[in-house]
C-alpha cells in the first residue's frame, strides 16, 4: 500500500498521509507523490478542491530523518521543493484536516492552505532551530504575517509545540472539532466548495493571496540557508543526537 493515497470524488481530491507505523513521516518519494498529485489536481478540470489529511492520531511527524539525511534536497527540482512550489502556487481551494502532531512541514504546509480544520488533540510545531536549521516553506514570511511578529518569534525561535486552541486564536486553524470528526468535517466543507463556480473560487483566492512571487523568493532564500546549515556543525550535532537518542550539546557550535 502506498505511503501517500490519492482519491478523487465529487470534485475533491483527497491526499492522505498513510505511513502510520512511521508517524506519517515524509520521505523523498512521498514528496514526489504529493507534488505529482498537486500538479494533477491543478491540471484536471474535474478537480475543484484538494484536501490533505492524516490519521485521527497524527497528521505528520515531518521529515523522515533517516531518508532526509540519505537523500537531502540538493536542487530546486528535488521533490520537496517541487511540492512546496506546487502548494504555494495552487490556484484552487486547498484544505487540511489535522489531528495529533503536525511537526515541521506538517505545520508549515498549512500556511499555504485556504482552510484548516483541527482535532482538539492537534499539536503544531516548527522545531527548525532545535535541529540547527532555519524555517522552510516561506514560514519565516508567512508566520509573522499571520501570527504577528512576537507570536511567530515564539513559535520559530523556541520551536515548542502549540495546540489547537492557540492555533485557532492566531488564525492558522478555522475550527476545532473532535479528532474522529476532523477528516469528515473537512470533506464536508470541501464538497460545499466543489459545488461553487470554480472561476469564482480561483479569482477570489488569487485576489486574497496577491502576488506569490514574494513567497517563492522567500522559499528560495530559506532553501539556500537550509542547505548550507544542514552541512554545518549544529545540524550534524542535532541529527546525531536524534539518531543516538540523546540530548544535543550545542555549547561548542
Amino acid at each position: 500500500m502506498s505511503d501517500i493515497l490519492t482519491h478523487i470524488d465529487a470534485g475533491v481530491m483527497t491526499i492522505t498521509f498513510n505511513r502510520l507505523d512511521k508517524k506519517n513521516s515524509i520521505t523523498s518519494s512521498m514528496y514526489a507523490a504529493m507534488a505529482d498529485a498537486v500538479a494533477q489536481a491543478g491540471a484536471d478540470p474535474s478537480v475543484r478542491v484538494v484536501v490533505f489529511q492524516g490519521h485521527e492520531s497524527i497528521f505528520s511527524a515531518g521529515n523522515d530523518i533517516g531518508d532526509f539525511l540519505n537523500q537531502p534536497p540538493t536542487t530546486q527540482e528535488s521533490p520537496v521543493f517541487r511540492f512546496l512550489r506546487g502548494i504555494a502556487t495552487f490556484e484552487k481551494p486547498m484544505l487540511a484536516a489535522v489531528a495529533g502532531p503536525a511537526v515541521g512541514i506538517g505545520t508549515t504546509m498549512l500556511f499555504h492552505c485556504d482552510l484548516v480544520y483541527a482535532g482538539d488533540n492537534a499539536a503544531f510545531s516548527m522545531p527548525f532551530v532545535n535541529l540547527g536549521l532555519c524555517p522552510e516553506a516561506a514560514s519565516s514570511l508567512l508566520a509573522p504575517r499571520m501570527f504577528g511578529y512576537h507570536r511567530a518569534a515564539e513559535a520559530l525561535l523556541m520551536g515548542e509545540p502549540f495546540f489547537a486552541e492557540a492555533a485557532q486564536e492566531v488564525g492558522l486553524v478555522n475550527r476545532v472539532v473532535p479528532p474522529t470528526e476532523v477528516n469528515g468535517y473537512a470533506q464536508a466543507q470541501a464538497r460545499k466548495l466543489a459545488a461553487k463556480p470554480l472561476t469564482s473560487l480561483i479569482a477570489t483566492k488569487r485576489l486574497m493571496k496577491g502576488d506569490t512571487q514574494a513567497v517563492l523568493r522567500k522559499m528560495d532564500e530559506e532553501g539556500q540557508d537550509f542547505g548550507r546549515m544542514l552541512r554545518e556543525p549544529a545540524a550534524k550535532e542535532a541529527f546525531g543526537a536524534f539518531m543516538e537518542k540523546r540530548k544535543p550539546d550545542f555549547s561548542k557550535v
